[in-house]
């Protein structure tokens, strides 16, 4: 089975192929290789064995053509993104190009060229926008939701708050329009926080692994918001498993959307992490508060039961033990942080 990754080279993308490579798949990576670490990533990549590197870029269609013309692809695992919110406030119409127009580019290609190819999108939950009619409660560390006891679920409405939101939006409904009016095989993951080793973090983007960097090298971190902020968290491993399993069943399951994230068993608040970290390091970490960012919501939760019963997956990894693993892998190579 050959395997196209685009944005192979960044977290996700890179672990996804590790898993397939080991499995003794084919795999391209399709990356312009400007995230930070992703030459690391690369480099990392080669010890597990043979792939193909295409360096290219999302907005251009005829470097994507030239890709699916020039191989026989089965899956199409579609990465490649512009990730955080704030840049996506600072230029929207990058944001769109890549995000919108990159995912339009790739249903453009599988649809003219390898219209058998199953085609796995990464969503995001930012496309539920803030949630603000979810009633909330506040806590001492954290917020939480009021009546949802498994979360949001897929059936939620769309609010794409914020233009990293709309962009990603609209790609979501690409991906679900392509499977309905050309009988693509397409899946659609709207992913809540995801997060392991390989993850270079940032401020604005991340925030699991930017707070547990920031803590191995002790740096002092900023706090957007109170802190209380909620989000169940998934390890990369299981994400990975559930795309397994959904191209075992792509006949089942084409033209579905799933949320998928750590879901109610596997939540954590900033506050918590922070209290977490602390203990792993012995050392206190140094943060300070700022304004609220747009968009964010004080709780995203996944009800995952719908990938449970289509898929039979569930996370295997929980928060702690995650978490642990994250930090020690960051411990372990400072200077790909330094």
């Amino acid at each position: 089975m050959r395997i196209l990754i685009t944005g192979g080279a960044g977290f996700i993308g890179i672990n996804s192929a590790k898993r397939f490579i080991e499995e003794g798949q084919d795999v391209i990576i399709f990356d312009n290789l400007s995230r930070k670490g992703s030459e690391d990533n690369i480099n990392w990549l080669k010890k597990f064995g043979d792939f193909n590197l295409v360096k290219g870029d999302l907005r251009n269609f005829d470097q994507i053509k030239k890709c699916f013309l020039n191989n026989k692809i089965d899956v199409v695992l579609h990465l490649g993104a512009q990730v955080a919110v704030t840049k996506s406030v600072e230029n929207p119409r990058e944001d769109f190009e890549i995000n919108a127009l990159g995912t339009f580019n790739i249903c453009e290609a599988v649809r003219r060229y390898q219209p058998e190819s199953i085609l796995l999108n990464s969503s995001t939950n930012k496309v539920y926008g803030k949630l603000e009619f979810v009633d909330v409660v506040e806590k001492e560390k954290r917020y939480e939701y009021k009546d949802l006891k498994f979360g949001i679920s897929e059936t939620t409405p769309l609010d794409f708050y914020s233009p990293y939101g709309c962009s990603k939006g609209c790609a979501d409904q690409y991906i679900r329009d392509y499977a309905r009016i050309y009988n693509l095989k397409t899946v659609n993951f709207r992913q809540s926080c995801i997060y392991g080793p390989r993850q270079f973090g940032v401020e604005d983007q991340g925030w699991v692994a930017w707070f547990t960097i920031c803590s191995v090298l002790g740096k002092p971190v900023t706090i957007y918001g109170n802190g209380k902020q909620v989000r169940d968290v998934l390890f990369v491993d299981d994400l990975i498993e559930c795309y397994v399993k959904a191209i075992k069943n792509i006949e089942k399951i084409k033209g579905e959307i799933y949320n998928i994230g750590g879901g109610p068993t596997n939540t954590i608040s900033i506050l918590e992490l922070i209290s977490l970290l602390e203990e792993f390091s012995g050392n206190k970490l140094k943060y300070s508060f700022s304004e609220w960012r747009p968009g964010d919501q004080k709780v995203f939760i996944c009800d995952i039961r719908k990938a449970k019963n289509d898929l039979g997956w569930y996370p295997k990894i929980n928060v702690r033990e995650g978490i642990k693993k994250l930090f020690d892998w960051v411990s372990e190579n400072k200077e790909l942080f330094r």
